[in-house]
């Protein structure tokens, strides 16, 4: 399998143990990533402004995949579903798919629609397959519960996205319960975690993360886990924030996907940047078995 990795403008930028641990676990399972340095935004921003605009850069990114003749894998979920959603119109209205390709032939790209999209969870779980993936655990996790936040853009619209059933999703706590960790079961596990409303409505933005977080500490979480950059900010840096300004604030350490998984794996927690992350989880590894008890089961 292989790859061109997509990362959108957070990820480098603000949330680099993302792209540290999602490389080091598809290493291990010998996915190879094909990198574009011509990669831009993936539109999202101007999506509500201005639709043409926002057309053309996602388009960009994919004829540029299809110039390189390679599918797409994603690890930011706002970009995925940017990218679902510029491919979803643009194959359905031939009229603004030629505006769109007369801008793109100045620098000599085409889009045709001929690669596939994938989130980063999306190829672990349906290219590499669960038992593929089970083969790589090395130690797992014991009396470990983990939240899992699905993330909205990955979801919505589900004719578009094609990523999970929104109403009851599954795919991310197939995942997580592979490295021995229990997906817990909570109401707000599908919901927005605030960040698009982040910098517009800050009250609110809060008040949205604050109630997702309220949800999974009553449903016994120990950790809450994302594999979105925008929900990882919400629940990393607000939060660290947050417990900065009122001491009776208990925090719910929040741990990317690939760092969890990576730990099961066997992949040492600084490859994966765990130090990185504002709220410390170093008590996640605490939860893990020693390799001989996995053996032994």
């Amino acid at each position: 399998m292989n790859y061109a990795l997509f990362l959108g403008c957070n990820i480098p930028a603000r949330v680099p143990q993302y792209e540290a641990a999602a490389k080091a676990v598809l290493k291990k399972l010998d996915v190879g990533l094909f990198g574009i340095d011509e990669f831009m935004c993936c539109g999202y921003p101007m999506r509500n402004i201005d639709e043409f605009v926002f057309l053309v850069s996602a388009a960009r990114n994919m004829a540029l995949c299809e110039q390189a003749k390679k599918d797409l894998l994603v690890l930011c979920k706002c970009c995925y579903g940017s990218l679902k959603m510029a491919e979803f119109h643009l194959k359905q209205n031939q009229d603004i798919l030629e505006n769109v390709n007369a801008v793109l032939a100045k620098e000599d790209l085409v889009f045709r629609g001929t690669i596939v999209i994938k989130h980063f969870l999306s190829v672990l779980h349906e290219d590499i397959g669960l038992s593929t993936l089970k083969t790589h655990v090395k130690v797992k996790f014991k009396k470990l519960k983990i939240a899992a936040s699905v993330g909205c853009h990955a979801l919505r619209p589900a004719g578009v996205t094609k990523f999970d059933i929104p109403a009851a999703p599954t795919l991310f706590d197939d995942l997580v319960n592979l490295t021995g960790a229990k997906s817990i079961d909570w109401s707000k596990k599908s919901e927005c975690c605030g960040a698009p409303l982040l910098g517009i409505n800050d009250a609110v933005s809060q008040s949205i993360m604050e109630k997702k977080l309220s949800n999974a500490k009553q449903a016994g979480a120990h950790f809450i886990t994302v594999a979105c950059p925008y929900s990882f900010l919400q629940f990393d840096t607000v939060q660290s924030r947050l417990a900065a300004e009122d001491t009776n604030w208990k925090t719910l350490g929040p741990v990317l996907y690939p760092q969890l998984l990576g730990l099961a794996m066997g992949i040492d927690s600084t490859i994966l940047g765990i130090e990185i992350n504002q709220i410390n989880i170093a008590s996640l590894e605490s939860y893990l078995s020693s390799e001989d008890d996995t053996k032994e089961k």
